[in-house]
């Protein structure tokens, strides 16, 4: 009779490119796994050689070529335990997504994906292949079966229905899944749904940290054969997660495994804009931020992100008042960087916002002002911040919501300057919920009442408000979530309540500023469909709906 297994699942960060350095570190991982943890068998996040999504490294012969040979190195260190690592496998002409078991030296067998997700942020397809004589891998720990899939194949029945029909008892399932609102429940409903109809126990591990515009969350998890799921892991944070398996009853046993306490939309929310910029500055070397800081919510909400990401020390606020600033605004970007120990400096634009207007009055002799001379200010600021960048080192964030990139509202190289944008994903009602959420868990408020409180305005000319513009929030919030996440159409909205002048002028200001983003600095990925990779619409585009 087999008996109980002791499993490590590594909810590690894995950067992409990083071959070398994932090689060392995950050889030296399972050896902590086998003598610190008392581990039978580690499993290790889906392309934790690689990194997850290494996108065009994988057309590079020599990086596939490092990667194997990482394989073959780690292969060599693993000694009284067995390894399961995924990295991309070439054979010839075609690559697969794999994962191998790695045993006593050597690699004993590899397993390919067989479903390849080419949806949303994937595009597997685009590099990787399915074998066509790939079919289940099961291997034994101490006498008991176990099986692998990876990530995709277990959103379809055949792959894990065929791995336990091939006798595993527990199969190991590693993933690369970013975060995004609501895929939890999705996914637990769905480890439920195919451990009570395979009648294996599920050891789901899924990677953490930041890449470019995708957060993954970890928050891995166990399904025990019955199909009964377990509290997901801690988000966001790296972990050694361990767990015992009964082979006889089917059932999974955490034995470290720290559980998941602050799981509402708006904590998620926060938690994955602060690790994707956190992870942002640490992989492409930026020890310190810049941020352009207005009295207004969304520059507040930054700054707070900036403070978790990085320590206040890391952070330089940048107070640019003009000729149309209030002075509370002053006063409450004053007063959040007194309360959160930010330095802030001040940069009146006044000067240069005049000599712009003088060496232009030829050119714009006889015309009225307007939003010439609102942008000129919003770029004046964008250069400012650059330079500062520039000239101390360090990353500028752009401080833009979804809801003004959704519409546009938002200057081209103006408040869209920088090289990072914590709330690109967020629309302008979810950064009001989570400014109230992050104070409701502080000992004290970290982003001022008052600014909460004031009605947005963008401060570039007299008694702006942005609602001048735009539709209120809620409602502007309401039709973007809809014809953006939703992907309805005009008609659509309208027969849902909305009225029909709103729908249209909202649409077209949709349509029209696709040329912006397209230029926009990347920002973490947090909902449903989220502008850049995932949203590829055309900037040039004759249909109307």
């Amino acid at each position: 009779m087999s008996t109980p297994i002791r499993i490590a699942l590594a909810q590690f960060d894995f950067p992409v490119g990083a071959v070398e350095r994932n090689a060392e570190r995950i050889a030296e991982m399972i050896a902590q796994a086998r003598d610190e943890h008392g581990a039978d068998v580690v499993l290790f996040p889906e392309l934790a050689v690689s990194g997850y999504p290494p996108e065009d490294l994988l057309m590079r012969p020599s990086f596939l070529r490092d990667c194997e040979q990482a394989v073959r190195d780690i292969a060599a260190s693993v000694h009284g335990i067995v390894a399961v690592v995924g990295w991309p496998e070439s054979a010839g002409s075609v690559l697969y997504n794999s994962a191998s078991v790695l045993r006593e030296g050597r690699v004993e067998a590899t397993y390919r994906k067989r479903e390849l997700p080419n949806y949303n942020v994937f595009d597997e397809r685009r590099y990787f292949h399915v074998d066509p004589d790939g079919g289940p891998l099961v291997f034994e720990v101490k006498g008991v079966p176990v099986g692998v899939v990876i990530c995709e194949d277990l959103w379809f029945a055949e792959p894990l229905a065929d791995t336990a029909a091939a006798g595993a008892r527990l199969v190991l399932v590693p993933n690369a899944s970013p975060f995004e609102h609501g895929k939890h429940a999705r996914r637990d409903a769905l480890l439920a749904e195919r451990a009570r109809e395979s009648g294996v126990a599920l050891a789901y591990l899924n990677a953490v940290g930041g890449q470019d515009s995708l957060v993954f969350d970890g928050a891995s998890i166990l399904a025990d054969a019955d199909g009964r799921v377990h509290h997901a892991a801690c988000a966001f944070e790296d972990h050694w997660l361990l767990a015992g398996f009964d082979p006889g009853s089917g059932r999974l046993t955490a034995a470290q495994w720290p559980v998941e306490e602050q799981a509402s939309e708006d904590a998620m929310a926060w938690r994955a804009a602060v690790r994707g910029l956190r992870d942002y500055c640490a992989k492409n070397g930026f020890r310190n931020v810049w941020l352009g800081l207005s009295g207004g919510l969304d520059s507040a909400v930054v700054l707070a992100m900036a403070v978790d990401a990085i320590g206040a020390a890391g952070v330089t606020a940048v107070r640019m008042p003009s000729r149309y600033t209030a002075g509370l605004s002053n006063d409450l970007a004053a007063e959040q960087c007194e309360a959160l120990g930010v330095r802030m400096i001040t940069v009146p634009i006044e000067a240069p916002f005049k000599g712009y207007l003088e060496a232009l009055a030829d050119a714009f002799e006889g015309l009225e002002p307007d939003t010439t001379e609102e942008n000129l200010q919003s770029r004046i600021r964008g250069a400012t911040l650059m330079a500062l960048g520039n000239k101390f080192g360090g990353l500028v964030l752009t401080t833009g919501n979804k809801s003004e990139y959704g519409v546009g509202y938002a200057t081209i190289y103006g408040d869209m300057c920088g090289g990072y944008a914590p709330l690109k994903d967020l629309f302008k009602t979810r950064v009001f919920s989570l400014a109230r959420w992050r104070n409701s868990v502080a000992a004290s408020p970290v982003v001022p009442p008052g600014v909460i409180a004031r009605p947005p305005s963008a401060e570039l000319r007299e008694n702006q408000r942005d609602e001048d513009s735009l539709p209120p929030y809620e409602v502007l919030d309401a039709i973007l979530e809809r014809h953006i996440e939703g992907e309805q159409s005009g008609a659509e909205i309208i027969a849902a309540g909305f009225e029909a002048g709103t729908v249209e002028r909202v649409l077209r200001l949709v349509r029209i500023g696709e040329w912006k983003r397209h230029q926009a600095a990347p920002g973490p990925k947090v909902s449903l469909r989220a502008f850049g990779r995932e949203r590829r619409y055309p900037i040039s585009n004759g249909y109307r709906d």
